[in-house]
């Protein structure tokens, strides 16, 4: 591979999760009509900007969603979740010496073990929108490479954080009552409550195993299915009313923020072999995350699921995406629901 090539590469991979692809390139059109069958409740559509958060985004939506279908008022904090992470990776990036990247990527799982870990607080505890996080990333790398020990490093990147985001509150209030981060966290989220799960024929079915995307280098393991038992499963799910976390690829031409519309040329349903070509001659990609809250169909009749995304509301639903279900079933990496 030569420089150009690399870096191009290296620029589809930082912008494939944060860059609203229809959204820079297609003009608007009229809305195509679609009849709800299904719609879950959920917290305001958020925007990621620029920043790779999609996995954190779209999983915290998922959290704050099924909370809500139970009656519970839940909006968690991203900049709490990446606060952590980027502390996290200082540590890592200096002890490895550089071998462990700082990078704001990753995996919808990643997310629900930073906050057994670390905690949660809610939106209105620690939030501030206006924050460039790959600079602040940059940063933190520079910090590991020139400090001499542990403590000066986290004495320097708590500086750093506390400038750029905000200083971090003491302890967490909802509902009249306190709690530490991690209180809050476990009163939102148990780590046991969900599963990830993916479906390609390289590993065996009804194993687990971690799966080989660029983003997943925290090594999280997903449950191996046949493409229809996790197609019935998020539908089943969506029925419920408990949302899915979806991970796939948004590369396809079909897909449309500026439309608010995924679907495929010759949108019909893929086999399991077709998939499994598609993912290892790279026709399918691992983009994007979102979160699936609704169920929708067209005027033909054919099914859509209706998506949460991350870039805001400047499409014709509002920021939400109407996905079609060959879509789901061919481009989807893999997804996270609550374990029913």
């Amino acid at each position: 591979m030569n420089r150009i090539t690399s870096f191009l590469l290296s620029a589809l991979l930082l912008v494939s999760c944060s860059m609203p692809w229809g959204k820079q390139q297609d003009e608007k059109r009229k809305p195509r009509k679609f009849t709800t069958e299904v719609m879950l409740r959920y917290t305001p559509v958020k925007d990621q900007g620029r920043s790779p958060l999609c996995w954190a985004y779209s999983m915290l939506a998922t959290i704050e969603t099924e909370h809500i279908m139970m009656g519970d008022s839940v909006n968690l904090s991203i900049d709490y979740v990446t606060r952590k992470l980027l502390a996290e990776q200082a540590r890592c990036h200096f002890l490895s010496r550089g071998y462990d990247r700082v990078t704001l990527r990753g995996t919808m799982p990643l997310l629900l073990r930073l906050l057994n870990e670390y905690g949660a607080m809610p939106y209105d505890s620690y939030n501030n929108p206006s924050i460039n996080y790959n600079s602040i990333a940059k940063r933190i790398g520079v910090l590991s490479n020139t400090s001499v020990d542990m403590s000066q490093l986290a004495a320097r990147a708590e500086r750093l954080f506390d400038e750029r985001i905000g200083a971090l509150p003491k302890k967490v209030y909802m509902l009249g009552a306190e709690y530490t981060p991690e209180e809050f966290a476990h009163s939102v989220c148990m780590r046991s409550e969900y599963m990830a799960m993916t479906s390609f024929t390289h590993h065996p079915f009804g194993d687990s195993f971690v799966l080989e995307v660029p983003d997943n280098y925290s090594d999280e393991f997903f449950y191996n299915v046949p493409i229809d038992v996790m197609m019935k499963r998020i539908e089943r799910s969506i029925r419920r009313g408990h949302p899915v976390c979806w991970e796939g690829d948004i590369s396809e031409n079909g897909f449309s923020f500026a439309h608010g519309i995924a679907d495929l040329p010759n949108d019909r349903p893929c086999t399991q072999q077709e998939r499994q070509k598609a993912f290892e001659t790279r026709r399918t990609t691992d983009d994007h995350c979102m979160t699936l809250i609704g169920i929708a169909h067209d005027q033909n009749g054919r099914r859509y699921y209706i998506a949460k995304n991350s870039w805001g509301t400047d499409n014709p639903y509002g920021g939400f995406m109407y996905v079609s279900e060959n879509y789901i079933r061919l481009k989807t990496i893999a997804i996270v629901v609550k374990s029913i």
